[in-house]
């Protein structure tokens, strides 16, 4: 059976980085500075913005821009993305 990974908690910082915890205990480091430039995720590119609506839906990492915690409406990136191509961290 293959591993679905499925993330568990996220911590934003102050660089547009997010470290994202995963439910098999391992950590990965997010980097979402290229990110924030392009179409819709702008929207996050205000570092408070960015900080504030960082969050976990979907079981994964996400932005809740509405404040509603909508898994619909947020702005949310696959898990496999984060967890294959990111590097691992210590905490």
């Amino acid at each position: 059976m293959e591993y679905m990974p499925e993330v568990i908690q996220v911590r934003p910082t102050n660089d547009f980085k997010v470290y994202v915890y995963f439910d098999d205990g391992s950590i990965k480091l997010y980097d979402a500075k290229e990110l924030i430039n392009k179409g819709i995720f702008t929207k996050v590119k205000d570092i408070n913005v960015f900080k504030e609506t960082c969050t976990v839906l979907n079981g994964t990492l996400a932005w809740d821009l509405d404040g509603n915690y909508n898994e619909n409406t947020c702005l949310d990136i696959d898990p496999f993305e984060i967890y294959e191509n990111c590097p691992d961290v210590d905490e």
